[in-house]
């Protein structure tokens, strides 16, 4: 089980590098003494990111969204509305989309890690859209040891979700999504050592989401477009990959935000995105410590916690607690020792637990300029707090529309500034390709070969 655990974990950082992922213990305390409040004391912000499993439904899948700097939920409707906003698809002009991705992931570390991305959706009538996709994220070959570092096996662990979605507009200028989504996450190919016997873990999830467009807004002798999106992706139940280990979160996601489309004259469009984006799971809590930093445990042989909300919870209560669940900082003393109420509660430091939750709260923001719906330069910017993973990264793209076919690419450069401006980012040099098909373009060349 231990090695298991072990094996799971080497997994979950290799994919999570990106994000600086760790988890924290701040302070170091002892639980039995009540200390004044006016005591002298400090407090310091703490690396205090949030983990989940299969953090790959989190990732960029197509190259537009990618060059915008991950932007999606308000942008104009394409196949990978799939990912970022089913409700899109209730405004599809053609009858049909399809669009293939590739995507070479963490080159900077390794060369066989990669996210393969298919999607598709098809109009039933002008009111309802029917999608589906498919995303394939292979680990790259890993050599499995025991705890003493014999060789058992290799093998080349892998995920992949199945999504399902359904779209319809419900009026001239908005629409509602749903999504349905199948996720199969294997990472020891049910490799046993010591008796335990691991397993891929699984779990149905379902996004809900809205979409909000009027593309007739009056400026002066133009034109503009007006978009609002939201989305609630990966409602759903836990996952594990052992029948004895706890069961961890998968990455429910809110994500919302804002398009503004702009129409420089018969040929030429620019458009700016900005999304927000907060992940709906618990925030680690920090855990009491003893004086020689080992966490303590009560009776029952459970964490102390000295701040915050215990993570082991229901899936619900999860989603609503994200909100409010930040633990802050602890208050310790000069001899970096807890402070503690005259109620046996730790002392947090004013406003660092609202501190903490904005600090959990990502945003992108993308530009996006089109010639004759053929040729596109694209850019963006991404930013997470260097506390909460500290991803920081522009953007670059482009694209063109021939006849039948569309090619997209994407270029990630990562964004380090002042002190950190000599840091590597395992995302560094990260590029992306989608393939279009413009099927309705493909329709009206083969009735012009006929005529």
């Amino acid at each position: 089980m231990k090695f298991l655990r072990k094996m799971i974990q080497r997994v979950f950082w290799c994919l999570l590098c990106s994000m600086m992922v760790s988890v924290s213990v701040a302070g170091q305390g002892s639980s039995g003494q009540v200390i004044g409040q006016n005591t002298v004391s400090e407090s310091t912000d703490r690396l205090n990111t949030i983990t989940t499993a299969v953090p790959f439904l989190l990732i960029a899948p197509d190259t537009r969204s990618g060059a915008i700097g991950d932007c999606g939920v308000a942008s104009s409707h394409d196949a990978s509305a799939i990912h970022w906003n089913p409700a899109k698809l209730g405004f599809a002009e053609n009858e049909l989309g399809f669009a293939v991705s590739y995507t070479p992931w963490l080159k900077k570390l390794v060369n066989d890690i990669n996210l393969s991305y298919l999607a598709g959706y098809k109009q039933i009538d002008k009111y309802q859209v029917i999608g589906a996709s498919l995303r394939y994220f292979t680990l790259g070959n890993i050599q499995f040891t025991d705890e003493y570092g014999n060789e058992i096996r290799q093998y080349r662990p892998n995920e992949f979700a199945i999504d399902v979605a359904y779209a319809r507009k419900l009026s001239e200028n908005f629409a509602g999504g749903l999504a349905i989504r199948y996720i199969n996450s294997n990472l020891t190919g049910g490799t046993s050592v010591g008796g335990a016997t691991s397993k891929p873990g699984r779990s149905v999830a379902a996004d809900v989401s809205a979409y909000y467009q009027k593309d007739d807004i009056k400026l002066g002798e133009r034109t503009g477009e007006l978009a609002a999106g939201i989305n609630i992706s990966n409602i759903g139940n836990k996952m594990s990959y052992t029948s004895t280990s706890k069961r961890d979160f998968i990455p429910i996601n809110l994500r919302l935000g804002p398009r503004f489309t702009y129409n420089i004259d018969e040929f030429n469009t620019i458009a700016i995105t900005v999304d927000f984006n907060k992940l709906l799971v618990p925030t680690a809590p920090v855990y009491k410590t003893d004086s020689n930093g080992q966490v303590l445990t009560d009776d029952e042989g459970n964490l102390e916690i000295a701040a915050g909300k215990d993570p082991n919870r229901a899936v619900a209560n999860g989603m609503f607690g994200s909100f409010t669940d930040a633990p802050g900082n602890p208050v310790l003393d000069q001899n970096s020792q807890y402070v503690y109420n005259t109620d046996g509660s730790v002392q947090i430091e004013k406003n660092s637990r609202f501190r903490e939750e904005m600090r959990e709260i990502m945003w992108a923001v993308g530009l996006e300029y089109w010639y004759n719906d053929q040729f596109t330069l694209r850019g963006g910017y991404f930013w997470e707090h260097e506390l909460k993973g500290n991803r920081k990264y522009f953007t670059l793209g482009a694209g063109i529309r021939y006849n039948v076919f569309g090619l997209d690419f994407s270029y990630l450069i990562p964004a380090y500034f002042g002190s950190n401006s000599t840091q590597q980012s395992p995302l560094q040099n990260t590029v992306r390709f989608t393939l279009t098909f413009d099927f309705e373009a493909f329709k009206k060349q083969q009735e012009g070969d006929i005529n």
